[in-house]
């Protein structure tokens, strides 16, 4: 396993020396039945790290739909040279997920065999220059769009209605009114699994819809953004119009993971839902939501695995009544328990 030197936050207020990470009762926060021990993360050299480590990390108070496992190791780095340094010390082998405000996300109730990677105050900032705008990995939608339409930037109104930070919409193209990621990006600074740290510009992400070519485990630390010069009032009534309509139309005050499925070409995926019957259809405490058929709901104490189902028995009915395959957009990971 090698031996780790590294501080390890076991819930108390933070621990400046660095310490050895030795094995200790998980208790009720651990997601392995029989298993105990606190894992050791693999790892090829003793090194510090200065951001927070915490063993046995639950996910479910991190994710919208509060479901789910825990993760072995919960990993928030101080800066992007902690991350890099972070990376390049740990064993290849050990699995890596990078997680923005848990939006989009389904984490299995086994948990996360590996490290979560989740960018905190460090990685949230938003500067407008000129008509251009960079941006933390852990930046919020909202905070790009009224950074922008404080500097005047127009354009980047619609960040504002996307449930996320900028390194998941950056991974994922993600987009809403008409538009997406790929027609606002300039660039993006990356930390790749192996704690290499490039830039790249928007044409090399090979960007579909919802989909980019990032490397797996690839980290989004940076996005550089333009949009065109526009009247701060302008925007801001852009912005209010989409916030309007989405509370008008999506359930956004319900623990949901938001889209559910991508829209298949020629379609869209919740009135196929909504045609196939499944408005209103629940599985425990899991439901497709009455308001909006393309989110699934968690209306009290739903497993990740009823929710998981329950998309699964929407894309069945989906299939047998209009023949279209339904693929998901939220992201599964993690273990069935």
């Amino acid at each position: 396993m090698g031996g780790w030197a590294r501080r390890c936050d076991r819930g108390g207020a933070g621990v400046s020396k660095v310490a050895p990470c030795v094995p200790a009762k998980a208790g009720a926060g651990s997601n392995r039945p029989g298993d105990d021990s606190t894992p050791h993360p693999p790892s090829r050299e003793h090194q510090e790290v200065r951001g927070k480590l915490t063993p046995n990390a639950p996910l479910a108070p991190l994710v919208w739909f509060k479901s789910g496992g825990s993760a072995d190791w919960l990993f928030e780095p101080k800066d992007v040279q902690d991350l890099s340094d972070f990376l390049a010390d740990l064993d290849p082998a050990v699995p890596v997920m990078a997680l923005g405000l848990g939006s989009n996300l389904i984490v299995r109730d086994g948990g996360w065999r590996g490290v979560v990677v989740r960018l905190g105050k460090a990685f949230s900032f938003a500067r407008a220059e000129g008509t251009s705008l960079t941006c933390g990995g852990g930046t919020s939608g909202i905070l790009v769009s009224s950074t922008a339409r404080d500097a005047g930037i127009a354009g980047l109104e619609f960040l504002r209605s996307i449930p996320g930070t900028v390194g998941g919409f950056v991974r994922m193209n993600g987009g809403a009114y008409g538009r997406e990621t790929k027609d606002v990006l300039i660039n993006c600074t990356i930390v790749l699994r192996d704690g290499t740290v490039q830039s790249l510009p928007v044409d090399a992400l090979g960007y579909t819809y919802r989909h980019s070519t990032l490397p797996e485990g690839a980290i989004v630390v940076e996005a550089v953004f333009h949009g065109t010069p526009g009247d701060p009032v302008a925007i801001q009534a852009e912005m209010d119009r989409i916030a309007a309509a989405r509370e008008e139309s999506q359930p956004l005050r319900s623990k949901t993971g938001g889209s559910t499925f991508k829209n298949p070409d020629g379609h869209k995926a919740w009135a196929l839902v909504d045609a196939a019957g499944c408005r209103g259809l629940t599985i425990g405490d899991a439901q497709v939501s009455e308001k909006h058929c393309n989110f699934l709901l968690n209306l009290g104490s739903a497993t990740s695995a009823e929710i998981e189902a329950l998309g699964e028995e929407v894309r069945t009915r989906v299939k047998a009544h209009s023949g279209v395959t339904l693929e998901w957009e939220i992201q599964r990971v993690g273990e069935v328990a």
